[in-house]
């Protein structure tokens, strides 16, 4: 085997994080995996995998050859596919990050049919709310909302995002509707966030305004924060994908509408070096057309 197969091999167990996973992957077996990375270390002269009778670890020299060979092994994908008469085909596996509410409430009828359209492509999504690291821990492509920290991922804006600040007409009802941001503090709210402050975000003539919360009720979910606030528990402040059914539906009544702060970004999130591969290309023209049709709702 030349050195890419054992690129190739290495890369794969990394990915999989075993040598029977890498080996059920690759039709090899999990011997013949083992003794190709044993030879890969011994030709480069290093450590890549520590060995333990559970799962494998990678070393600090391991992580660094793994992400500068996955970026060879992606380009070259990306020249067979230029040059072969397959290159106008969307194939492979795509491993995906999303959010978990934009993941239950969106991408579970996006991704059926992007499938449909694309019967050589497999997915799998995974969803949570932690911003993951896109190449250290095997992810394709990530969906992101909101502000995004510097890197050197690509990013791609796929839809605008939108907060309001909502209560259910039950609540307004009995405690009347918050006229500024600061009279959040005379109102039972429903914090959604993940740490233990959290600030509110309006505009007032141009300039940002931050408002802390804090409530009987703070969730990490916004579906569980939307689900209160229609039983009349308080005010939240949530995506509109997230709200808009509810809000179509009269069960939640925006509040707070002339303060609300300029859109952010969803965006589809992805490394430098994948920039070239169909498949990345072809999920997220399809999600930002998605996204096109239901922002008429949002």
């Amino acid at each position: 085997m030349d050195l890419l197969d054992d690129m190739r091999i290495f890369v794969t167990a990394v990915d999989e994080m075993s040598f029977t996973g890498a080996a059920r992957k690759l039709g090899l077996s999990k011997q013949f995996v083992s003794r190709r990375i044993s030879s890969l270390e011994q030709a480069l002269g290093v450590r890549l995998l520590l060995r333990t009778t559970r799962r494998l670890a990678v070393t600090d020299l391991g992580r660094t050859y793994y992400e500068r060979a996955r970026r060879i092994l992606d380009d070259v994908e990306a020249a067979n596919l230029a040059v072969s008469s397959q290159g106008e085909q969307v194939r492979g596996n795509l491993r995906v990050s999303a959010p978990m509410s934009f993941g239950t409430m969106f991408l579970g009828s996006v991704i059926p049919t992007f499938l449909t359209s694309y019967p050589d492509v497999t997915v799998e999504l995974e969803l949570n709310d932690r911003t993951v690291d896109i190449v250290g821990e095997g992810y394709d492509v990530a969906v992101r909302i909101g502000a995004l920290a510097d890197s050197s991922l690509i990013a791609r804006t796929i839809a605008p995002m939108r907060m309001v600040t909502c209560a259910s007409p039950r609540y307004l009802e009995a405690h009347g509707a918050p006229q500024t941001p600061e009279d959040l503090r005379d109102h039972t709210v429903l914090p959604y966030g993940h740490s233990q402050r959290v600030s509110w975000h309006y505009s007032r003539d141009g300039r940002a305004l931050e408002i802390p919360v804090a409530g009987r009720l703070r969730v990490n979910n916004g579906e569980l924060a939307r689900d209160a606030a229609m039983t009349g528990l308080g005010v939240t402040w949530l995506p509109v994908f997230i709200v808009a059914p509810a809000l179509l539906g009269g069960r939640l009544v925006t509040v707070l509408d002339e303060f609300e702060p300029a859109p952010s970004s969803i965006y589809v999130v992805y490394p430098q070096h994948r920039q070239a591969s169909l498949v990345i290309r072809a999920f997220s023209d399809f999600l930002a057309s998605a996204c096109r049709v239901a922002g008429a709702q949002w």
